[in-house]
């Protein structure tokens, strides 16, 4: 057992987890919860070091680039912003031939919204010039990202030593997070059965056609608008990339629920994918803040719900003015768990929808995040490697149809 903890590929390990986790919830659930305390001290630790790690890899990235490097970080950030505004399109073409309504009379949770696309523009502002250990602390990483890439720029002028130090951490910093990966697979035993034992599936039946719609949206970014976007830029056959993205980077975040605690998990899986490091060092956590085709799905598909119950009468027009600002509001969804439903009432005031009621339909979310945001967040993370993958490649480079036989801690 104890060698097959340490040795075992990781994808098989998480998978005797999850069905681990699944079996404790239907006959022990009072087990079930309280080995949810595994799950959460696994996400702990990974939000804990996800913000240091990037913090150190962009930074020591940037101090030691050479002049002739070939990292690609332009074409895949164009990537993430394409991607994420053909999710909400492709949400708005779903829900108009596919209306759901939703049953607005649950009590809405006293929370701060965003009360326009400016406030969520301003709060990004703000969030780049934070203090650089509150955006540590805080996991803000818009702004760890702003002061990493500062002071990478000023170091590159540095002595040796100095650029010798940021490797030394770099590499430091790798260890750990390989070996907090490592315990992944109890990790999720943790989550799914808490999860399961705490909401079960009874409480979802009731929205079971709002989650088809929002599931089917994020499976049909990920099986057919994503693939597509990777074939148009590389010409070439884009599916064995998206499944390894999917099951290597989609299964874990789907249980984790945060891109921002996967990004360690995707920096490992870039490396094994044997990608440019200057790269996916930017990308990854850039991806982690800005690459959210999920949560845009998410804010469109939950405001045009809201509008069908209202019987409000939108043209395709106001609609596709819809994508655009929920593609850019999307930009402003933390990576943590429930980030993408704050901006649902920042939408629905296209509509006319008063705050109160567009908490309702916040409230509706969080009723069915227990699904809604593990597809979300799956989506979200996978994504950010595949759009890495497909930014580093040139057209007609052949890439690995399988990873090496290696895993997190080698």
């Amino acid at each position: 057992m104890l060698n097959f903890i340490l040795r075992g590929r990781l994808v098989t390990q998480i998978i005797v987890g999850l069905i681990a986790g699944i079996a404790l919830a239907a006959i022990l659930p009072g087990a079930a919860m309280a080995v949810g305390l595994l799950g959460a001290l696994f996400v702990g630790a990974l939000k804990a070091v996800a913000p240091v790690l990037v913090f150190i890899l962009v930074c020591a990235a940037i101090t030691n680039h050479k002049q002739d490097s070939q990292a690609r970080m332009g074409p895949v950030v164009v990537l993430y912003f394409v991607g994420t505004f053909l999710a909400a399109l492709l949400a708005v073409v779903a829900s108009f031939l596919f209306p759901v309504t939703i049953h607005l009379n649950v009590t809405a949770e006293a929370m701060t919204a965003p009360t326009g696309l400016g406030e969520v523009l301003m709060n990004i502002l703000l969030k780049i010039v934070d203090n650089p250990v509150s955006a540590i602390a805080n996991a803000n990483y818009i702004g760890i990202l702003a002061w990493a890439i500062a002071l990478g720029v000023v170091l590159r002028h540095g002595s040796e030593t100095t650029k010798n130090l940021m490797s030394d951490l770099e590499v430091a910093i790798t260890a750990i997070v390989k070996a907090v990966i490592r315990f992944a697979p109890i990790g999720i035993f943790g989550i799914v059965a808490s999860t399961i034992a705490e909401a079960g599936f009874g409480t979802l039946v009731g929205y079971a056609n709002l989650l088809m719609l929002l599931v089917g949206c994020m499976l049909a970014m990920a099986l057919i608008v994503n693939p597509l976007i990777v074939f148009v830029k590389m010409r070439k056959n884009p599916y064995p990339l998206v499944f390894t993205c999917l099951k290597e980077s989609g299964i874990t975040a789907f249980f984790m629920r945060s891109s921002a605690a996967n990004i360690p998990v995707n920096m490992e899986l870039c490396r094994r994918m044997k990608l440019d490091e200057e790269t996916y060092a930017m990308t990854i956590p850039i991806g982690a803040t800005v690459n959210m085709g999920g949560a845009a799905v998410t804010i469109t598909v939950m405001t045009l719900a809201a509008v069908n119950t209202l019987g409000i009468q939108v043209d395709f027009a106001t609609a596709l003015l819809l994508s655009f600002i929920a593609s850019t509001a999307a930009a402003g969804a933390s990576g943590v768990a429930g980030g993408s439903l704050l901006l649902i009432p920042m939408a629905a005031s296209l509509f006319g929808i008063d705050n109160a009621t567009a908490m309702q339909v916040v409230s509706v979310g969080f009723i069915i995040g227990v699904v809604q945001d593990s597809a979300e967040t799956g989506l979200n993370s996978s994504t950010d490697v595949l759009f890495t993958a497909a930014g580093c490649y040139k057209k007609g480079d052949p890439y690995p149809r399988k990873l090496p036989q290696e895993d997190v801690a080698a």
